[in-house]
């Protein structure tokens, strides 16, 4: 079986010519690659050579010696001489294959024409000898034809004249007029009849000549046939493949001696690593620094002691004293606020503590258990501070002790603009404290009764069920633990501004006097008998939920639907961080800055209060607008989506990567302890860009497939903002492409071709333009899935224009009519997914290579396709060529695309 049996048809001659030419192509490439590797290797070459030039300045350039008798440093001395030697053995081997191997198969090129020139022009000659008997054949069968019909004609006219001359005996018994004409006739009869004779002669003479040459040239051509079928034609197939197969075996020469030269397991190379080894076990750890310690032995360093100057508080009338933690109204937020972060970092230190495996180095341990005996002791001096005012805890709004050090005329000319504001805040404060004694004197009695311990702890329960605004404000806004629901706290009414309170809250016999800006002398009475107390009244405002943090402005549009809804966030202007109300009135969102006042407190119109979660409870309970010029009034609180955490609920722990805008972490989330992705974005970013960046968080949150990274939220309550999706532990697929390339089975790259293709057809089904699928932008999972990510670049339209420019664009991912003309539709997608495939047949290669990304996109536009990776099945290649159709009508949908890669791999069990 060979080329004699199975290539004698006009099919199997066409491709047998059709392999000798892709195989001079694929020697052509060869050739080029050959030359390509060469320049590398000589490139590396001179790289190594100068790795080793700055290695050994080390030694050379210490000036003092310290490296004298270092093992360490005699060893890596010995392996720069061996990696020197890679280096003159690598450029050895290239030019050996340079002058001979790349000899060799130039000539096996050109030997390699040369013979298919000659079976063409042997095939054609025999084939030509047969076409030609096989045409005499026909000629000779058409004159055979016209040579019988001639002889029946004549055949014919002799008959004919033959008769009417036998006929002219009869003449007598004829009428008068017949007689005559016989008479004429047989009169000429002789001479005609001979005449009509001798051609019917010649016409019978000239078609048996012709059926004898017709029936020899039929046995010719029966021999000639069967001698081109079974003699000429397979003598011809069996020469040529001889002649091939002995052009494959000098093939399979070259390559075994590129293989030999290109070889780092050779004996050379192998040689060269032990010697490598060699120089490095000659480190022995414990002689290492005996000769350095020795010489250089010196005596102990002194004990640093560290107290308190206490000339630094000479100045201040005794109010500050030396290391004790002095807790005021001046200090009280700070140290709350520090105590806070104490708190915190000393539960991380004992979580992280607590994880430590037997692997953890000693020092990681000590450093773990300095670190938390340093915090206790900070703790320990801020309760310490506490319990000289009486207080276990940090205290909220209890009567801080008065700074008086401001009194009696100690105020100098610098100190005055702060001093006024000393006294207003001691004035309201004072104030303040008066209205509350009552409800202190009325539990009087029972705090006497009780242990000091726990008085402190009453009378603070007396304060806040007095004072709390903080607390009465949060309730309306909490919301039932109903996922996906968006947070209504209470109905409210809009003819009167006064929300309801929902049923299923417990009653709480309290109201509030809230001040009508149209009257000094009414006051509006707010049923507040079914709102809870909920925490303290030291919550932040970062953890109410209409807090919203840093949102954008884009998204805060999008949460505000309905008339009356309202949230609060944060915004930076000028460099200064202000809080915005956002509320939708009008069917527009306005937007207004939270004031503060010269006393540290917050309004509007209005009045001012002392934090600005009461300023947002008197505008929401009044129903007021919150400026006359708008009148737009607060309804509807909007809560915080499932989707937007707090930055607090994550621990950072590895960095993993870098982004366009910021850095990739490895995390865990406090609530679940589960381990998550995090993107963050740098602070100084511009706005724009934190918009962009929140948009594939935007875009993630509502898709749901197994081959779509998952989001898990958005961190936007303070800086620096973040993106938490699930952890993909196997990595980019690029990366795992490189890193498995000997390893990868033909099945799993399909599987993974599928599987991108699923995803895409997912999002192409929600209208969304990836923009920018490539290898790098997918990530694997632990069981080999493959899932598409980083929606940075993604458009939810069903056709997109770029209208800011073609910066940062992957050219060679990106399909000509975006190049060209800004246009992206899903069909976009499926040019890059065409590219994506070729990557994973390539194992990890880069698209075009050799090509610049100017020189692909001007070789694109010219019909220019890659050619297939080796080991890419034929259908998954034609699905290539598919996806790279110049006209986008011309190329598949996802879903056929992925209709077609499920056929293939059931095809590949």
């Amino acid at each position: 079986m060979g080329f004699s049996t199975n290539l004698q048809s006009r099919g199997g001659h066409e491709a047998l010519l059709g392999r000798q030419d892709a195989e001079l192509r694929l020697l052509e490439t060869m050739r080029r690659c050959l030359l390509t590797k060469l320049r590398c290797d000589r490139d590396y070459s001179s790289a190594l050579c100068a790795v080793t030039a700055q290695g050994q300045k080390v030694e050379r350039g210490d000036e003092n010696n310290y490296l004298t008798g270092s093992l360490v440093a005699q060893a890596w001395k010995g392996v720069l001489e061996e990696l020197e030697n890679v280096a003159k053995l690598l450029k050895i081997n290239a030019d050996i294959v340079e002058k001979e191997t790349l000899e060799k198969l130039n000539t096996l090129y050109i030997e390699k024409k040369k013979a298919r020139k000659t079976y063409q022009d042997e095939h054609t000659r025999i084939s030509l000898q047969m076409s030609n008997i096989t045409e005499e054949v026909t000629r000779k069968k058409a004159e055979y034809q016209k040579q019988l019909e001639n002889y029946r004609q004549m055949r014919s006219r002799f008959e004919d004249h033959y008769f009417k001359s036998a006929n002219g005996d009869e003449e007598d018994e004829l009428p008068h007029s017949r007689v005559a004409f016989c008479g004429i006739y047989s009169g000429r009869g002789g001479r005609k009849l001979d005449d009509v004779r001798d051609k019917y002669q010649r016409a019978c003479r000239k078609l048996h000549l012709v059926h004898n040459e017709y029936v020899l040239l039929l046995v010719e051509a029966e021999e000639n046939e069967q001698s081109f079928r079974t003699t000429l034609l397979p003598a011809l197939l069996q020469q040529h493949q001889a002649s091939q197969e002995l052009f494959v075996k000098s093939w399979r020469n070259i390559m075994r001696e590129i293989a030999r030269l290109w070889n780092f397991a050779s004996k050379e190379f192998v040689d060269i690593n032990n010697r490598v080894e060699v120089h490095v076990e000659t480190i022995k750890p414990a002689d290492e620094y005996k000769d350095f310690a020795e010489k250089h032995k010196s005596v102990p360093t002194e004990v640093v002691r560290f107290s308190f100057d206490s000339s630094l508080v000479e100045d201040t009338s005794g109010k500050l004293q030396p290391n004790l933690l002095t807790v005021d109204n001046l200090t009280i937020e700070s140290v709350q606020a520090k105590m806070a972060d104490l708190e915190t970092r000393l539960k991380e230190v004992k979580e992280r503590k607590a994880a430590c495996t037997q692997e953890t180095s000693e020092l990681t341990l000590s450093g773990l258990s300095c670190e938390e005996c340093t915090l206790n002791r900070q703790l320990d001096v801020i309760h310490k501070a506490f319990n000289e005012l009486g207080c276990e805890e940090p205290p909220a709004g209890c009567d801080l002790p008065l700074d008086h050090s401001f009194e009696n005329g100690n105020v100098n000319d610098n100190q005055v603009p702060f001093h006024n504001l000393y006294l207003t805040r001691q004035l309201a404060i004072s104030k303040k404290f008066d209205s509350i004694k009552k409800a202190r004197n009325s539990s009087k009695t029972l705090i006497n009764d009780v242990s000091p311990m726990k008085r402190s702890s009453l009378t603070q329960q007396s304060l806040n069920s007095s004072t709390s605004l903080v607390d009465m404000l949060r309730k309306p806004f909490r919301r039932k633990s109903v996922p996906n629901s968006p947070v209504t706290g209470r109905s409210a009414d809009p003819s009167s501004g006064v929300g309801q309170c929902p049923d299923d809250l417990e009653p709480q016999p309290l109201s509030l006097i809230v001040p009508d800006t149209h009257s000094h002398t009414r006051s509006r009475s707010v049923s507040l008998h079914s709102l809870n107390v909920i925490g303290s009244s030291t919550r932040s405002l970062v953890d109410e939920e209409w807090f919203h943090g840093v949102l954008p402005r884009e998204e805060v549009v999008r949460l505000l639907t309905r008339e009356g809804d309202f949230l609060v966030r944060e915004t930076t202007r000028n460099t200064e961080h202000e809080m915005v109300l956002s509320v939708c009135w009008g069917g527009v969102s306005k937007h207004f800055i939270v004031q503060t006042t010269q006393e540290g407190q917050y309004r509007f119109e209005g009045p001012a209060f002392p934090t600005i979660q009461e300023l947002i409870l008197y505008q929401h309970q009044s129903g007021l607008p919150v400026t006359s010029r708008s009148g737009a009034v607060l309804r509807q609180p909007i809560a915080r989506e499932v989707w937007e955490l707090n930055n607090d609920d994550l621990l950072l722990l590895d960095k993993i990567g870098r982004g366009n805008f910021g850095d990739v972490y490895k995390a865990r989330l406090r609530t679940t302890n589960q381990e998550v992705a995090v993107k963050t974005c740098r602070v100084t970013v511009p706005d724009e860009h934190k918009r962009k960046f929140l948009q594939e968080g935007r875009i993630l949150k509502q898709y749901d497939h197994p081959n779509i990274v998952k989001l898990i939220g958005i961190c936007v309550q303070k800086q620096p903002i973040m993106i938490v999706m699930e952890l993909v532990v196997g990595g980019s697929l690029l990366t795992f492409l490189r890193n498995n390339a000997t390893n990868l089975a033909l099945k799993q790259q399909l599987l993974m071709c599928k599987d991108t293709a699923a995803g895409m057809r997912y999002l192409e089904s929600k209208n969304c333009i990836h923009r920018d699928l490539a290898a790098r932008n997918c990530l694997v999972s632990s069981d080999n899935t493959v899932k598409i990510s980083d929606f940075g670049m993604s458009r939810e339209e069903e056709e997109y224009i770029v209208s800011d420019g073609m910066k940062q664009i992957p050219i060679k991912w990106t399909a000509p009519e975006a190049l060209n003309f800004g246009k992206y539709t899903s069909l976009c997608d499926v040019w890059s997914y065409g590219v994506l495939t070729w990557e994973i047949f390539a194992k990890g290669g880069t698209p075009y290579p050799g090509y610049s990304n100017s020189k692909a996109r001007e070789k694109i536009d010219q019909g220019y396709r890659m050619p297939a990776p080796d080991g890419t099945p034929n259908e998954m290649y034609q699905l290539m060529l598919r996806c790279w159709e110049y006209q986008p009508e011309n190329r598949p949908h996802f879903d056929q695309i992925f209709s077609i890669v499920d056929k293939i791999c059931s095809n590949y069990r």
